[in-house]
C-alpha cells in the first residue's frame, strides 16, 4: 500500500501505525516528530499533480478538513480517495478504525483500543460552562456540532455556543465576556494562544491554557487526551 495523507491527524495516525504506508502528508503534518516524507503543500491547497507522482493507492482526508473540490479533481483522475467526518470521540474511534482496516489494510493498534478503553472510563469533573476560541482578530470560536465540542462535554465541560447555528462562530469579544462562562479554554492550535497572548482579554475569568493536538487530533494522541486536558482545565485560573 501507498498512502497518502492531507490531513495532520490521518498522518500522525498512519505514521505510528504502520509508517512505511505513508508516501506523502501536507506540509501541515508535524507529528510524529521528523517525520521524513514528500510534502504536498496543505490541506486547503494539496499539490494534486505532485499527488499523483507519488502513486497512491489511497488519500485520505476529512469533510472538515479538506475541499470537495479537491477531493473531487483527484477522483476524477483516478485516484482512490477514502474521507472521513468526525464530530465526536466515538465517531472518531469508530472511523480511524475503519480506516485502518478498510482503506489502509494493517490491523487494529494497539493505541487504538487503549483510546477506547481510556475514553469509556473517562468520568467528568466538577461542572464547568466555557467558550473556545479557536481565533482572534476577530475572535472565532467552537459553535456546534465539533469534535473539539464533544472532547470536552465528556470532561464535564459545557460549550456556551453548543447551541449556535454556526459552528465557529464569529463572536465580538465584549460578548464572549459577558456570555456567561465561567472559564475559557485556550488551545494553541489553530490560533497558537500562549500565556502573554490571549488570556489578558478575558480579566476575572478563568483561563484554561491546553495543548491543541489532545482537543482537537483524532489518531494517538486519543489515548492520552483524557488525562492530559484534565490536568490542564485543572489548572485554569485568571491572569
Amino acid at each position: 500500500m501507498r498512502v497518502v495523507s492531507i490531513v495532520p491527524s490521518l498522518t500522525e495516525t498512519v505514521a505510528v501505525t504502520a509508517p512505511d504506508l505513508l508516501v506523502g502528508a501536507t506540509a501541515w503534518c508535524t507529528h510524529p516528530a521528523g517525520l521524513d516524507v514528500p510534502r504536498v503543500r496543505g490541506t486547503k491547497n494539496p499539490d494534486l499533480e505532485r499527488i499523483a507522482e507519488l502513486r497512491p493507492d489511497v488519500v485520505l482526508g476529512n469533510t472538515e478538513e479538506n475541499r470537495p473540490a479537491d477531493v473531487e479533481a483527484m477522483r476524477a483522475a483516478g485516484i482512490p480517495v477514502w474521507m472521513t467526518e468526525i464530530r465526536t470521540v466515538d465517531e472518531a474511534l469508530a472511523s480511524l478504525r475503519r480506516m485502518l482496516v478498510e482503506a489502509c489494510r494493517v490491523p487494529v493498534p494497539g493505541w487504538l483500543d487503549e483510546a477506547s478503553r481510556v475514553w469509556s472510563g473517562v468520568t467528568q469533573g466538577t461542572p464547568r460552562t466555557a467558550v473556545v476560541p479557536i481565533w482572534r482578530r476577530p475572535w472565532m470560536v467552537v459553535g456546534r456540532d465539533t469534535f473539539t465540542g464533544d472532547v470536552l462535554s465528556r470532561l464535564g465541560v459545557s460549550n456556551v455556543y453548543a447551541g449556535h447555528p454556526d459552528r465557529y462562530p464569529k463572536i465580538p469579544l465584549d460578548e464572549l465576556n459577558a456570555s456567561g462562562a465561567d472559564m475559557v479554554v485556550l488551545p494553541d492550535e489553530p490560533y497558537r494562544f500562549t500565556e502573554d497572548d490571549g488570556p489578558e482579554s478575558f480579566p476575572g475569568i478563568d483561563v484554561a491554557l491546553v495543548n491543541g493536538r489532545y482537543l482537537t487530533w483524532y489518531g494517538p494522541s486519543l489515548a492520552g487526551a483524557p488525562a492530559a486536558l484534565a490536568r490542564e482545565l485543572a489548572a485554569a485560573r485568571t491572569y
